[in-house]
């Protein structure tokens, strides 16, 4: 016990949102203490380990501008591990981040959220990898269950409530009671299917190729901008290269076609959450058309969800009041609170 009380005070302990797109890191006692992109830079060296450049931010500007012989990686493919040493590093980098890059002499414990339907497989890949990059224990929580305690959701009550989750790679469904996720749907859909989309509808109909970097600002933009007057209207420039000539090129799009090309994607999604509505037992129904939908996850943003699905279901959205960090505030939330963080663990 004397022990266990030794490591806790001398323990960073951290809960990490390992996002496809962006990973941030809350300390305990701290708050919000990283928020970078989720993309690792490595030099290949023939025959040996290949060597760190850089991680986060800067190892997102060299996307799509590497030489040869270094590589931007993207470590999480569709919510998961797809890269374990990568990941690895990744995590480690965090960790050393979150002490100021001083040395700890305790391991820190560190809880990790993940998506809904993870396999063993990819649980196992997510602990191994927070183990060998220093974490003393680690503990798992599901993503949604995250966002939904991040979003001020009382998980423990009997009342059902519903979350959507719209990440980077994934999009979690889920309705909560009892500190228990009692129906649930998870579909490999978020934002980065929204900037594939963005990247083929211009490829396709303007002879444009750009990369995901410049599909993602179009998104945001277009996110961003106020639904006022002729809004749908309004110009946006990209500059890409030409498919048939082969030469730089800029254009002008609308915010019109920026909703078409997402279209599809947003249909998934809604689909995903009729589905599981028609799963939920009555009494929970009941309950999440009284308490509405909550949605959280940098896709949420996207202009235009929220009155769709309002529209197919006929049940009040209400958005988070932090999407985009309400999935760590959460873990962080059950990281200072040992009870909860052992109601809703994995």
């Amino acid at each position: 016990m004397i022990l266990d009380r030794l490591l806790k005070h001398f323990s960073n302990d951290l809960a990490i949102d390992l996002g496809t797109a962006n990973t941030l890191v809350y300390s305990k006692g701290k708050g919000i203490v990283s928020n970078e992109p989720s993309v690792v830079a490595v030099q290949d060296i023939p025959g040996q380990r290949s060597r760190l450049i850089a991680v986060g931010k800067q190892a997102r500007e060299m996307v799509g501008r590497t030489p040869g012989s270094i590589r931007a990686i993207r470590p999480l493919r569709d919510g998961v591990i797809a890269d374990f040493d990568a990941a690895q590093r990744m995590i480690e980098y965090f960790i050393k981040k979150s002490n100021g890059n001083k040395r700890s002499f305790v391991r820190p414990r560190v809880i990790i959220s993940v998506p809904l339907e993870i396999t063993e497989v990819e649980k196992r890949a997510v602990r191994e990898s927070a183990e060998a990059a220093g974490a003393r224990k680690v503990y798992l929580i599901e993503e949604t269950m995250c966002a939904a305690i991040g979003s001020g959701i009382d998980v423990d009550r009997p009342s059902g409530n519903m979350v959507v989750d719209i990440g980077g790679g994934t999009t979690g469904i889920a309705v909560i009671a009892l500190s228990g996720i009692v129906v649930s749907r998870s579909i490999k859909i978020g934002g980065d299917k929204m900037d594939e989309a963005i990247q083929q509808w211009l490829k396709r109909n303007h002879n444009i190729v750009i990369g995901f970097r410049t599909a993602e600002e179009l998104k945001k933009k277009f996110s961003a901008h106020p639904e006022v007057g002729n809004a749908r209207k309004m110009q946006m420039k990209v500059t890409g290269r030409n498919n048939i000539s082969g030469v730089p090129s800029m254009l002008s799009i609308d915010m019109e076609e920026i909703e078409e090309a997402v279209e599809e994607t947003v249909n998934q999604i809604v689909e995903a959450i009729l589905q599981t509505l028609e799963r939920t037992p009555p009494e929970l129904s009941a309950d999440v058309f009284e308490s509405g939908i909550t949605l959280a996850g940098g896709g949420s943003l996207l202009k235009g969800l929220r009155s769709r699905i309002e529209q197919k279901t006929g049940i009040k959205i209400r958005k988070a009041e932090q999407p985009l960090d309400c999935v760590v505030m959460g873990s962080g939330k059950a990281l200072e609170d040992i009870e909860l963080l052992n109601s809703v663990a994995i």
